[in-house]
């Protein structure tokens, strides 16, 4: 006789299970059953051998449990707790640069680019898709400066399932790129817009986020205010500090009356319990006892670090003094958008201070796999929510098929004895990719593979009875138009737009094709009239 009253279960899952805890880096519980309620928190996690008992506790007959492969295993989702959702366009490319000439040179110029709404929801479409495709079920992502696109980006990433920090970036100093910034008081105000919208939309799993890009870009008015608006509304911020030897040096110029570059946050009020901090490569001991006793967090990106030439945070250092720590992608000065890849660098970038003889030791995988779920979720603040498999949190997990079709890993006899071995873990987190990750559930929810209405999405289907909007035309002749180019680009147009009277062909994906086929052909033009 079940008990009276019980919620019903949305999921019962027999199988491996293998998590984090605070006294275990890796826990490899094999042969386990876990319910899931229809709210999607996890109601029980114990060994199968209990199975009778949780089924008249729990009200769910034998033929609902959905038994695992002996091969494959649940593991938590992966935190990426610092990713810029706009460089996405560029990820993968353009890493020849130290990261201040990085800036100016590309991404800069890049995310101008994003007050166009139209390439903002193709960018961050294809970004929240591929994240989620590769296991991040939490990601804390940066906007740009333009508030609409921002709003754009937490719509997107609410519509396909992924838990999310979204910030609207805040910069009013840029000497080096001056089309890219904001009047102080703009950025505040839009700021103050970017929250409130958001909040408006009460969107379960995606939050605000204030973004003040760093130091070198903030005035300390901007700064002030931003951290007044954190407090007065008890959001969260993320920004980035100590990335590189001539930041940290720009900052100490541009703000002499400051012990250092942490003491300029501090002052600022925007140091606190809910702000996370990326890469801190070169925070002296004084400046990381700041962050234990305001309860700040860091966000370790050695892709970045590594891509770049930023130099190598020692993540032994920082949990030394208990300071939160989880893993990052930075793309794109990290070339990943794969939590996987910031598990390899991070065990490469420690093994590195080992062999320079910075420390004595290096972080073990299992450590890191901890930092990339159950540190990703504490130095976001989430840690009571999600990380782990722990009953009361939300099932935010990973189902991994190392035999799946196509999967870049060679599994032998010897990595199974009956259940499945440590082996075969560790060859997907240093091997597997998402061909592995069969599934993707958060709260609870099956996210991928995507519903047919996130499908649609996708596929960028527009609702609109109106054509998408015709590129502009410095944007088909790449460069400031002429006369004569200007009256080319008005000839395209207008058989763009009557093209999209008998076609649907300007709603669907073939938007981005199209535009390269009307560069292509404005170059044409150009040659026959010229």
């Amino acid at each position: 006789m079940c008990a009276a009253q019980m919620p019903p279960l949305a999921h019962i899952f027999r199988g491996t299970f293998v998590h984090s805890t605070w006294t275990c880096p890796m826990e490899v519980l094999r042969d386990h059953l876990l319910g899931v309620s229809d709210s999607g928190k996890i109601v029980f996690l114990e060994e199968a051998s209990q199975q009778e008992k949780l089924a008249q506790e729990w009200c769910f007959k034998p033929c609902e449990i959905r038994e695992l492969s002996h091969h494959e295993f649940f593991m938590p989702g992966l935190v990426d707790t610092h990713i810029h959702a706009s460089q996405y366009s560029f990820s993968g490319s353009n890493v020849d640069l130290s990261l201040l000439e990085w800036l100016t040179k590309y991404t800069f110029p890049a995310e101008h680019r994003f007050q166009n709404i139209d390439f903002a929801e193709e960018v961050y479409t294809r970004v929240v898709r591929r994240t989620l495709k590769n296991g991040t079920t939490t990601a804390c992502y940066f906007g740009t400066v333009h508030t609409d696109s921002s709003l754009l980006l937490a719509e997107i990433t609410d519509k396909f399932g992924q838990r999310a920090f979204v910030g609207k970036v805040c910069m009013d100093l840029n000497d080096s790129f001056p089309e890219y910034k904001e009047t102080t008081e703009e950025s505040i105000k839009e700021t103050e817009r970017f929250v409130s919208e958001m909040l408006q939309k009460n969107y379960s799993r995606v939050k605000p986020i204030v973004t003040p890009r760093f130091s070198l870009s903030c005035s300390e008015t901007l700064m002030g205010e931003l951290g007044s608006i954190a407090k007065t509304r008890d959001l969260h911020i993320q920004s980035h500090i100590s990335e590189t030897r001539d930041e940290v040096e720009a900052v100490k110029n541009l703000y002499p009356n400051y012990k250092n570059y942490t003491d300029v946050y501090d002052k600022n009020n925007l140091l606190t319990t809910k702000t996370v901090m990326a890469h801190g490569c070169y925070l002296s001991a004084e400046e990381l006892n700041v962050f234990h006793e305001r309860g700040a967090s860091i966000a370790h990106c050695p892709n970045s670090n590594l891509s770049l030439s930023s130099g190598f945070l020692n993540v032994l250092e920082v949990l030394k003094h208990e300071v939160k720590i989880g893993l990052g992608t930075d793309v794109a000065g990290g070339y990943s958008y794969s939590m996987l890849d910031a598990i390899r660098r991070a065990v490469m970038v420690s093994n590195i201070l080992l062999i320079n003889k910075v420390n004595e030791k290096s972080l073990t995988l299992k450590e890191v796999f901890r930092l990339a779920t159950l540190g990703g979720s504490q130095a976001l603040g989430l840690d009571g929510e999600i990380g782990n498999f722990e009953v009361g949190k939300e099932f935010d997990a990973l189902l991994i098929n190392p035999k799946a079709s196509d999967s870049p890993i060679d599994l032998f006899y010897g990595d199974f004895f009956g259940d499945i071995s440590e082996a075969v873990i560790q060859k997907f987190l240093y091997l597997g990719d998402d061909r592995n990750i069969e599934e993707v559930y958060v709260g609870g929810k099956q996210v991928v593979p995507f519903s047919s209405s996130v499908k649609e999405t996708i596929n960028l289907t527009a609702s609109s009875p109106h054509p998408p909007p015709f590129p502009s035309c410095s944007m088909v002749f790449s460069t400031e138009c002429s006369l004569k180019e200007l009256d080319i680009w008005r000839a395209l147009k207008a058989s763009w737009k009557a093209h999209c009277i008998n076609s649907t062909l300007c709603y669907t994906s073939e938007r981005s094709k199209i535009w390269m086929l009307l560069e292509t052909l404005g170059h044409l033009f150009i040659v026959v009239h010229f």
